[in-house]
């Protein structure tokens, strides 16, 4: 699991290693240049490095790369855009040292064809639109046929949300430093950062730092070792202790996201599971998925025994929004609401709680997990799709809040969110997963993880499911997680997003994402666990 820093809070952190842990500025400087020059030699470069500096300490960085590359016999050179007089303090040390030893200045980057391209121009703290001469320059530099690499994040790309500020450089590969910036792994920012890798530079990793500074590790980024103590199945298991799923899904003659969201829990590793749907949907999905009952009586008092029987609801996929949709939703999420068992709240479902939100608020909490792609977030939170696009952290974050539950927002990088303010930007995934479907899989296989984790008990202290670095799961013989789970909902969500993400990644390797539907995004869950577990 990897912590993502705000612009502000990798700022204060810098300035916490320099002043109270005494790691001078420039030594830090040269150890950022360094880690630069490294990714420029493994690419195997030669001919021409044109370096770009601005007059920021981010300026200064890319000043060292010119000079180190220099001092090794490269072909580099540099140049500063902007007014001297706005240089700082680190930024003139290393013009003075450059100068010293001769490296090369030019002072008019337009005749110059360089075969790389070193982006220094603006760092992580860059807020306002880029503008006139620094507009034109980035704007030569993307025209330009070279390797292009970016010192920290492309210039004009905001390190916060990833949106472009006037216009933005267009990396092949970044070196960021220290910490991961959401901007990096957010769109467009993403796509313009290329490779991104994360460079230790000496910034400090000390507790007291993150408490004293306010950089609490609230966003993160998973990585496949974090969804192992998820997927644990107990050797002496069955079908069950591994948790039963009911979906509540399909409306008449509409069974295929039914059938997709089943087909997804079971493949995900639940022991059970029942699809309550119209008597139309009985024989294809009795054909399609043999593995799962098929509930299709319209009794309520039938709707209690299938209520009892669960472990873990998933509400909407193909439900419609007719009067009868609105009755099945209705009766089922209230009676999670009080039995306390964790609920998937996906498609027609969030449609459904948009129309009627102040009579269904009440009825969900952090065992719930919301799924809206951007359309249905639009329709929960009345804000247009561009509005929540420019800032996806704070959109999710104030759904989370909104509602009280934990919040997907799916997207090419889904962001998970809870109401208390943890985040995870999803790195898995690719745009064959923009596919019907999709969305009715990533509803099974939480579905299929909540199940999985509704029922253990953590009692051991070496449990694998504790972690350090103050990690998301309950410690020891806790019981307080909401609806019995033993991990909060939105860490669920969020390992829910990177195994879909992953088994999409895998059937996009075997099929291409042309030719991927949702089923084969299914058909690779097994895979991506396997993968997930090594």
């Amino acid at each position: 699991m990897k912590k993502l820093l705000y612009s502000g809070q990798m700022k204060a952190l810098d300035a916490y290693t320099i002043e109270q842990i005494g790691i001078p500025s420039p030594v830090l400087m040269e150890r950022a240049a360094l880690e630069v020059v490294l990714r420029i030699k493994a690419r195997g470069c030669c001919g021409r490095i044109l370096v770009l500096c601005g007059t920021g300490n981010n300026g200064g960085d890319g000043i060292a790369v010119a000079r180190i590359l220099f001092q090794q016999g490269f072909d580099s050179a540099y140049y500063v855009a902007g007014n001297e007089a706005h240089y700082t303090d680190q930024t003139r040390l290393q013009i003075s040292i450059a100068d010293a030893l001769g490296v090369p200045r030019i002072y008019d980057p337009e005749p110059e064809r360089p075969s790389v391209l070193v982006d220094s121009l603006f760092g992580v703290g860059l807020s306002r639109p880029v503008t006139g001469k620094y507009a034109r320059l980035i704007d030569w530099m993307n025209r330009m046929d070279a390797w292009k690499i970016a010192v920290d994040i492309p210039s004009g790309v905001d390190a916060d949300t990833g949106q472009i500020l006037g216009t933005a450089f267009r990396a092949d590969e970044t070196v960021t430093f220290a910490f991961g910036k959401p901007g990096l792994y957010l769109d467009p920012g993403r796509a313009l950062a290329g490779k991104v890798s994360v460079a230790e530079i000496g910034v400090t990793w000390q507790e007291k730092a993150f408490t004293t500074v306010h950089c609490s590790g609230s966003r993160r980024l998973l990585e496949k070792a974090d969804l192992q103590p998820l997927l644990y199945r107990e050797p002496a298991g069955h079908k069950g202790t591994f948790g039963k799923v009911l979906a509540v899904a399909g409306s008449a003659g509409m069974c295929g996201a039914a059938y997709l969201c089943g087909a997804a829990a079971l493949r995900t590793g639940c022991g059970m599971v029942r699809i309550q749907t119209p008597q139309e949907n009985r024989i294809p999905l009795q054909t399609l998925l043999p593995e799962a009952m098929i509930a299709c009586s319209d009794r309520e008092a039938d709707w209690q025994a299938y209520l009892d029987w669960a472990d873990v609801l998933i509400i909407g996929p193909g439900l419609g929004t007719d009067e009868n949709a609105l009755r099945r939703f209705s009766w089922f999420l209230h009676g999670a609401w009080e039995q306390k068992k964790p609920v998937v709240l996906d498609a027609d479902g969030l449609n459904l709680l948009s129309a009627f939100p102040e009579n269904y608020k009440g009825w969900l909490d952090e065992g719930v997990i919301l799924t809206p792609h951007i359309g249905e977030m639009s329709r929960l939170t009345g804000k247009n799709p561009a509005d929540l696009t420019a800032d996806r952290i704070r959109a999710a974050h104030e759904t989370a809040q909104k509602y009280g539950a934990a919040c997907i927002m799916k997207d090419a990088a889904s962001v998970t969110a809870s109401p208390t303010g943890e985040v995870y930007i999803n790195t898995t995934g690719n745009n064959g997963m923009g596919t019907a479907g999709s969305g009715d899989v990533l509803a099974g296989v939480l579905g299929g993880l909540l199940a999985l984790n509704c029922r253990r008990e953590i009692s051991k202290p070496d449990d694998p499911a504790i972690i350090a670095d103050g990690g998301p799961y309950y410690a020891s013989g806790r019981r307080d997680a909401p609806r019995g789970l033993s991990t909060p909902g939105v860490f669920i969500a969020a390992a829910g997003v990177y195994l879909h993400g992953m088994a999409g990644d895998l059937a996009a390797m075997e099929e291409g994402p042309h030719a991927m539907t949702a089923g084969s995004i299914v058909n690779h869950i097994g895979r991506a666990i396997s993968e997930s577990l090594k």
